[in-house]
Parts: C-alpha cells; sequence; structure tokens
C-alpha cells in the first residue's frame, strides 16, 4: 500500500553544486582547481556550478559519475529537482489557470 504525496515541498532542493561543495569536495580533499583538472573543464565551469550559478548537463553528470563512481542520474535527478522547484515558484500561478483535458 502507498499514500500519494500531494503536500507541497517548502524548502527548495540542494543544488547539485552545494553537493560537490558542502559533501564531495571535503570528503575528497579536492578544491576547485583539483576539481576541474580531474573533470577535464575549466576552473570557471566548476566555479560556477560551485556556486549554483551553473546547472548540472548530462555531459557535466557523465564526467562526475565516472569522478565519484556514482550514476549521472544522481546528477540529472538532483539538477531537475531544483529546475521543477524554481519553474513552479516562477510559473505556478500560470500554470494553475491550465484546465486540465478529460477523456472524450
Amino acid at each position: 500500500m502507498s499514500i500519494p504525496n500531494t503536500r507541497k515541498k517548502e524548502v527548495r532542493p540542494i543544488h547539485p553544486g552545494e553537493l560537490l561543495r558542502e559533501d564531495f569536495l571535503p570528503d575528497f580533499g579536492l578544491t576547485v582547481s583539483g576539481l576541474a583538472e580531474a573533470l577535464g573543464v575549466s576552473r570557471q565551469t566548476v566555479n560556477e556550478l560551485l556556486r549554483e550559478h551553473r546547472a548540472v548537463t548530462p555531459e557535466m553528470a557523465l564526467r562526475l559519475s565516472r569522478l565519484f563512481g556514482n550514476s549521472p542520474e544522481f546528477w540529472l535527478n538532483a539538477q531537475r529537482a531544483v529546475d521543477l522547484w524554481d519553474a513552479a515558484r516562477e510559473i505556478g500561478p500560470e500554470v494553475k489557470q491550465i484546465k486540465p483535458l478529460t477523456v472524450a
């Protein structure tokens, strides 16, 4: 038996950049430069991600999953949760005006 989750989430999901900054970098002893080098991307790219000014792309998800030994889906799902939260806050009232269709 399952109970559907119909309550709105009150807190914004954790951005993948925060996960990297707060959990992965300290645990692996990485710096911004070290992470950038390990991923094969620029320091600016990593810095923008860590500051939550850049989203995790599928390409970055593949790089991160290879480096940290988890799945690309882990990174993309974290990003998707943030994107949906932000979109719901931005256009939520507009979306509520849409009338759902029913089958004829």
